[in-house]
């Protein structure tokens, strides 16, 4: 159309144009659903975007570690900030992920199995640490969202904050609930060794 509107050689290039932009659509579609489509959790992401982060900044991380009667916590990141639960979740592209007044939605329904399981799961590894520590420490569940749709990023909900991967990493940074010293953070690391044993594949280097 184009080439018989004005002349062949601006036909071409538009062509060209289209179907450069039709690639380039397709392969974001490709690779926003990758994540889902393949089954994963996300771990694998977080893991590497947490190790070229905060494990540089004065963070220590545990993976994989198991939280006794409450399953698996995906990582755990003890820093001078403060003690976070990291849960990773996968959803399909279009999925709406959403809060409205203080609870989580996703697709226009809320999720209490979900975010009850992270919040005790957070409370038990918690209990579990301040018992080996000798000293009352509060761990925060955080979950990193691979896919969907957030309506707003990072946000909270039921008690919880939701956001993408680095979002939520910066989050982490600029929201700290305690001032710990190296020395303080390396003791908390070494309880939660002790208190969480290893659930899955990947082991921090921690332990």
């Amino acid at each position: 159309m184009c080439g018989l509107l004005v002349n062949a050689v601006f036909g071409v290039v538009m062509a060209v144009l289209v179907a450069a932009a039709d690639t380039f659509v397709h392969w974001r579609i490709y690779s926003a659903s990758r994540v889902w489509r393949l089954g994963l959790r996300g771990e694998e992401r977080m893991n590497r975007f947490l190790r070229l982060t905060l494990e540089r900044r004065g963070h220590r991380v545990l993976y994989a570690r198991t939280v006794p009667g409450h399953g698996s916590a995906d990582e755990l990141v003890v820093g001078p900030g403060g003690v976070w639960l990291v849960h990773n979740e996968a959803w399909a592209p279009g999925t709406e992920i959403s809060q409205h007044g203080g609870k989580l939605f996703v697709d226009g329904r809320t999720q209490s199995k979900l975010v009850g399981a992270l919040t005790a799961r957070a409370e038990a590894a918690a209990a579990a640490i301040s018992r080996v520590a000798e000293v009352p420490v509060k761990v925060t569940p955080v979950l990193a969202v691979h896919g969907g749709k957030l309506v707003r990023t990072p946000f909270a909900a039921d008690g919880i904050v939701f956001a993408p991967p680095l979002k939520l990493i910066r989050w982490m940074r600029g929201n700290p609930a305690a001032d710990r010293s190296p020395d303080e953070v390396e003791a908390l690391t070494r309880a939660a060794v002790h208190a969480l044993p290893i659930g899955g594949r990947a082991i921090s280097a921690a332990a």
